[in-house]
């Protein structure tokens, strides 16, 4: 057996259609949409990483640490987190390496998962690795990295460059005052364009803890009385003035569930201070945080910001896990979708409305066909999200764009979304969706139900155009 480490070559042709035929017409239209400009209207990269610039610390820091995709199948595998760096800051050199050596050895565990396709990407095409990882090949293969991240081309912005990224949307607190945007872009050295994204989940769950200050807190920044539902509502109209005013183009919710139902004023004023004073019940708070939403889509359908849902998980699934590590560490699990009834009191009085654009995303797949896409089918403010999270992967994407195509069409659909943390990761998010959508097109130019020309405008239009029109870029 050959003492040599086993090659990382990721192939030409991976993930396109294996059948000759429908391969060749892949391959034509990946052609014409590889290389154009990435658009990420949704993500979770921190702009200060781009502001700084300075180079990534390490190994495990870019690749490990930050990404719970990464951490949650290695803690699957009897990998602690601890081990991994989750929740620790900056690593010292030695806990650096044994975060990079527990990827390699467990590197089987990524196979055939869209993890093992992002990373082989960014291994050997952003940093020339040629050895596949793994026990023996961990030491070499850190330092061979590490190496590559002292060059001024793997500091972030030469990577930006490089990646093609045209617009880069992160997730932010209304009461980010936005500094790092706002420096970003009155860099006269900086030429690319970080906009931020409205994320006010924690200002409508009236029943979790810490709810009252974060409300006092919002009024504060605001400058407006919090004590009302009033206050309440002007202070969040003001903050997302300021994020508009900071090029943000839409508002992101996520909550258990997309529940909608209006309240009357003084009812929901009477909600609203009684959980202030700590007195409302977990049936008043759920029933505040969905007139409040209710809000939220009024005030999108008067301020133009793209109103996104990404519902359905239940956050910090394992509390001891939460406890130590804090959220966003790879225990949040996905709940049942449920969307046409819910939805209902929204769409019935701004669905319709010229000015919202209302993106739906879920992690119920059973949903797809049976109610995300009749929705997006009628609705002219109702769009359809791409695959997130758990179903950011080659055949659930196959599954969905068939299930939602036949009933709502591509035009109804958001373009790809990579909801990624990991910065190298991006481009290889979005090259896999691009070769998805490829063999996609490519079998209904084969079966004859579009032409080639068709399949090619569409394919363009999903990088392109359908992102910049849903979320009004």
């Amino acid at each position: 057996m050959s003492s040599q480490p086993a090659p990382l070559a990721p192939h030409p042709d991976r993930l396109l259609p294996a059948d000759p035929a429908l391969r060749a017409i892949a391959r034509r239209l990946y052609s014409t949409v590889r290389d154009l400009p990435i658009v990420s209207p949704h993500g979770h990269v921190d702009p200060r990483i781009l502001l700084d610039d300075e180079p990534f610390r390490d190994p495990a820091q870019l690749f490990v640490t930050p990404d719970h995709y990464v951490t949650r199948l290695l803690h699957a595998s009897g990998v602690p987190l601890e081990v991994l760096g989750v929740g620790q800051g900056p690593l010292p050199e030695a806990a650096a390496r044994e975060a990079w050596r527990a990827l390699c050895s467990h590197w089987d565990a990524f196979r055939a998962t869209p993890v093992r396709y992002w990373l082989e990407s960014e291994l050997a095409e952003i940093f020339d690795v040629a050895a596949r990882p793994s026990a023996q090949t961990a030491d070499v293969l850190y330092d061979h990295l590490a190496e590559r991240l002292m060059k001024d081309a793997y500091r972030p912005r030469a990577l930006y460059d490089r990646f093609a990224i045209s617009v880069l949307a992160t997730t932010d607190d209304p009461c980010d005052d936005l500094s790092a945007h706002r420096a970003l872009v009155a860099d006269p050295t900086w030429s690319g364009r970080v906009i931020p994204t409205f994320r006010p989940d924690r200002y409508l769950e009236a029943a979790q803890p810490g709810w009252a200050d974060a409300v006092v807190h919002l009024g504060e920044v605001a400058g407006v009385d919090t004590g009302s539902y009033s206050g309440w509502v002007a202070a969040m109209e003001d903050r997302r003035s300021y994020f508009i005013a900071n090029g943000a183009v839409s508002a992101d919710h996520s909550h258990e569930d997309v529940g909608t139902a209006a309240l009357a004023d003084r009812e929901a004023d009477r909600i609203h201070r009684a959980a202030l004073a700590g007195t409302a019940t977990p049936a008043e708070a759920v029933s505040l945080r969905r007139h409040m939403l209710l809000e939220m889509a009024r005030m999108s359908t008067e301020d133009g910001l793209t109103m996104t849902l990404h519902p359905g998980v239940r956050r910090g699934h394992h509390g001891p896990s939460n406890a130590r590590f804090g959220p966003d560490t790879g225990h949040d699990i996905p709940l049942r979708g449920d969307f046409t009834d819910p939805l209902r009191p929204l769409l019935e009085r701004f669905g319709t409305h010229p000015n919202l654009h209302l993106v739906l995303f879920t992690l119920d797949e059973t949903v797809f066909s049976r109610e995300l896409a009749p929705l997006a089918g009628f609705y002219p403010s109702v769009y359809v999200g791409a695959p997130w999270w758990f179903y950011d992967a080659p055949d659930a994407v196959r599954r969905w764009r068939s299930a939602v195509t036949e009933t709502a069409g591509f035009a109804k659909t958001s373009g790809f979304i990579d909801d990624t943390r990991a910065f190298c990761s991006i481009p290889a998010r979005h090259d896999m969706s691009r070769r998805l959508d490829a063999g996609y097109l490519a079998g209904l130019v084969a079966e004859h139900r579009i032409d080639e020309d068709e399949a090619t405008e569409t394919a363009v239009d999903l990088v392109s155009g359908r992102p910049l029109e849903v979320f009004k870029l």
